[in-house]
């Protein structure tokens, strides 16, 4: 069967947030490449996933195969292994949209903003992979149970997408919004600090109010003009 959906991997699509994205992007009928350091540990998490979903269009590789078959790459990695992804993947991503839901947890202090140097995760990405990599941020504020549990609701969480390249913006709230999301274009690639430092933030809610993956929601309506 064929199928002109935009060609998805995930890079660390093993851990929760990756796994459970792949869940849904795939259930929403893109193909999915499940991507880990050792194609063995994605081939387990795409067993995982087709016992929840068997009628799903999933496969998994090592991270450089996964990111070379796709047309958006999605890195969904701990901020201690974010380097070394990109490393691997640098060339396999040229070109390309790439999707940093990286956040810049630093354990044990998980609950307090620590923005890197260069002021956000997804900006250090941007700024490595070089202005042929349309560099996007989304995700950091979406709970992983959420996303692995099956159908999600627009309560859930809204999603901040930026990056500076609004056609690419676009394409990434189009994918949220697939899967039951929603998205907003939320500027240039700079302003993923907000969203990276929110993590921590609803990390901090979550305990002190035992909330149950706490999210954010913009409010307000829309203008007719």
């Amino acid at each position: 069967m064929s199928n002109d959906k935009a060609r998805i991997a995930i890079l660390g699509g093993t851990g929760d947030l990756g796994w459970g994205l792949a869940l849904q992007l795939a259930k929403a009928g893109y193909p999915v490449t499940i991507g880990s350091r050792k194609a063995e540990k994605a081939e387990h998490a795409v067993a995982e996933l087709l016992e929840v979903a068997p009628d799903v269009q999933v496969t998994g590789l090592a991270n450089p195969d996964a990111a070379a078959a796709a047309d958006i790459v999605i890195m969904t990695v701990p901020f201690a292994s974010q380097r070394p992804t990109l490393e691997s993947v640098y060339d396999q991503v040229q070109g390309k949209i790439f999707v940093d839901a990286t956040v810049p947890l630093v354990p044990p202090k998980v609950m307090r903003v620590q923005l890197p140097e260069g002021g956000s995760a997804a900006k250090q990405t941007q700024e490595f992979l070089g202005d042929e990599v349309r560099v996007v941020s989304a995700f950091q504020n979406v709970a992983a149970a959420h996303l692995r549990s099956g159908e999600l609701d627009e309560e859930d969480c809204d999603v901040l997408v930026c990056g500076n390249d609004p056609d690419a913006r676009a394409a990434v709230v189009a994918l949220a919004e697939a899967i039951g999301l929603r998205a907003w274009h939320a500027g240039a690639i700079d302003n993923s600090a907000v969203a990276e430092g929110l993590t921590s933030i609803l990390i901090f809610l979550n305990k002190k109010y035992k909330l149950d993956g706490a999210g954010i929601r913009i409010t307000g309506h829309a203008r007719e003009d």
